[in-house]
């Protein structure tokens, strides 16, 4: 044993002083802002995947430091390399290659996601600018609700190029819509593919003709009763959650959706999905960030695909973008 403990020292020391033989890396750094219940769990998600080191920052001093120390005291169990680092400070989120914004105040029942403009508007502006003064080359993510308009803001304050600020929403939206589908078809929910743009909130358009179970759309699979049923629980199914919790929302789903465009950009994977993104005259539609579905790079948001719509899905849409619109006029003054 002592033999062996000798020859691993003499291995590394050996390393150590060989210039050639030891590379200069730069693991990629996602800073997560807010350390609740969704920032908490989507640290988790990111290191034990092994897909980045996380700085998780939070207002409240020793609650994201807490947090990182225990995930970090997992990382033996869960077999992975990443380090996790609690702070308050921004200055220890620099040079991070994605800032996801989560911090804001919760849902409680009774509440619709607008009701939080103004609150979570003042967190949202007042994290991006700190954060982008630490990060200027970061990609920024937006989860803190009402999305759509949180997305915008976090825009207009970083001065980024609007492809590299987009908001998680649609990924977890067309997540509870297979989720419903597949308990409703008693399928594996892996054969489901369901596509829902539009805004995060109760005008959302699932889209039935894109929704399909191993390539077959569920417009074959059910009758339009079952359908309307599945999509009317989808519009609700974050309040669904907050009903049910009482003292909180969902966080483990929107921290698996945005984990899955934390993946997708990091590892350069050119993903189809649906994220909050700026318009430009897609689908008729100009200067909103709304859901719609986009190919996800290194770059941001890479290209956006207009679906082919019936003229009702297209009216819903816009009915949508103009509620977001609404609201986005009113959270400007925050600026």
């Amino acid at each position: 044993m002592i033999f062996l403990l000798s020859s691993i020292y003499q291995w590394f020391g050996a390393m150590s002083l060989t210039p050639s033989s030891t590379p200069i890396c730069k693991a990629a750094q996602v800073a997560v802002i807010g350390a609740g219940n969704v920032g908490s769990t989507l640290a988790q998600r990111i290191a034990e995947k092994n897909l980045a080191n996380v700085v998780l920052l939070d207002v409240v001093d020793g609650r994201p430091q807490g947090v990182a120390l225990d995930l970090l005291e997992a990382r033996g169990l869960e077999e992975h390399d990443r380090t996790l680092r609690g702070t308050s400070n921004y200055a220890d989120t620099a040079g991070s290659d994605i800032v996801v914004i989560t911090a804001g105040f919760p849902r409680k029942p009774g509440m619709s996601r607008d009701d939080l403009l103004k609150m979570n508007g003042e967190i949202v502006v007042d994290a991006t600018r700190k954060a982008i003064a630490h990060s200027p080359n970061a990609l920024f993510i937006v989860v803190t609700n009402p999305l759509d308009v949180m997305t915008y803001l976090a825009w207009k304050a970083s001065g980024l190029s609007p492809q590299r600020v987009m908001g998680m929403a649609g990924i977890l939206d067309s997540a509870r819509f297979q989720t419903f589908i597949s308990l409703e078809l008693g399928v594996s929910s892996s054969d489901v593919d369901a596509m829902v743009l539009g805004s995060h909130g109760d005008l959302m358009v699932p889209l039935p003709q894109y929704s399909t179970v191993n390539g077959i759309p569920i417009t074959e699979l059910m009758d339009a009763a079952s359908i309307e049923r599945l999509v009317e629980r989808t519009r609700n199914g974050g309040a669904e959650i907050v009903g049910l919790m009482k003292t909180g929302g969902a966080y483990y789903a929107p921290a698996s959706a945005t984990c899955l465009m934390v993946e997708t950009i990091l590892r350069n994977r050119s993903r189809l999905l649906p994220v909050a993104a700026y318009l430009t005259g897609q689908y008729h539609l100009e200067d909103v960030y709304i859901g719609v579905p986009a190919r996800l790079g290194c770059g941001g948001v890479e290209t956006i695909l207009e679906l082919s719509l019936s003229d009702a899905d297209l009216a819903a849409l816009h009915k949508s973008a103009e509620a977001v619109r609404r609201g986005t006029q009113e959270a400007l003054a925050l600026l």
